[in-house]
């Protein structure tokens, strides 16, 4: 199973990066996990766009989904697709009101918003309650805690799991998320003070700590907010677990 990073900035795009979007590999099918500002760019870098077998969207800010409006331009208008209008919709899993939300991000005006149905290229549906079969994968969905209905996806295939938190405070959800996985890939977006809201993100120490109770192969660290300190968030991660940790960067590739 290969792990690429489409970006990985917090909040907003960075000056280098492009916000949160992962690309996830296996026996030659391919899953978005998520879709945030500037991803799509990134991601024609390392496949067809159109290749996509499935897109997860953890929750709906713009730093998460921002590029779904593109892709839909690309999937509707673009003068030489791959197959026939109406073959191959996409599979878009997300909270129940992504189909309107997302038809809003896509709409010229908010009078032409109702008309716009994006069925005919994206089939969407809800977050799974169970887990789901995607080709080789199996994937299993987390709520998690944050200021939006939001999960976390844990990705088997191959004999490995990748987890994913998508954005969080620390929550029960993590526990079962993170439990035994190869790779954790967690967000940490800011450094560990007691001044810090509750319910929206995690720490370095945080995310660390998530970790070290999962008993996790290895943690790579994501979503850290232009503005951050990184060396500081990557060095307080290290020092609250035992696994090996690494800070993602956007156009890396990793093998879980």
């Amino acid at each position: 199973m290969k792990l690429t990073i489409l970006g990985c900035s917090g909040s907003i795009p960075g000056s280098a990066t492009p916000a949160s979007g992962y690309l996830v590999e296996s026996g030659g099918v391919r899953i978005l996990l998520d879709l945030g500002n500037g991803t799509l760019g990134t991601l024609q870098r390392f496949a067809d766009p159109f290749a996509a077998d499935a897109l997860l969207l953890s929750h709906l800010h713009p730093d998460h989904c921002a590029d779904f409006g593109a892709l839909t331009v690309l999937r509707r208008y673009h003068p030489d697709p791959p197959y026939a209008p109406g073959e191959r919709r996409l599979s878009v899993f997300g909270p129940e009101e992504a189909p309107d939300r997302l038809a809003a991000l896509y709409a010229p005006s908010s009078a032409e918003r109702a008309a716009t149905d994006l069925s005919d290229v994206f089939d969407f549906r809800s977050v799974p309650e169970s887990p789901v079969r995607i080709g080789p994968f199996e994937i299993t969905a987390f709520p998690v805690e944050h200021i939006c209905p939001s999960w976390g996806f844990r990705v088997a295939a191959e004999g490995r799991v990748l987890a994913y938190t998508g954005d969080t405070g620390p929550c029960g959800g993590l526990t079962g998320l993170a439990a035994d996985v190869d790779v954790l890939l967690s967000e940490a977006s800011w450094q560990d003070s007691p001044d810090r809201p509750d319910g929206l993100h995690l720490s370095g120490k945080q995310a660390a700590e998530v970790a070290e109770r999962g008993s996790v192969g290895r943690l790579l660290l994501t979503h850290l907010q232009p503005w951050a300190d990184s060396a500081a968030i990557l060095a307080e991660a290290r020092a609250s677990t035992s696994a090996p940790v690494e800070l993602v960067s956007a156009g890396e590739t990793y093998e879980v």
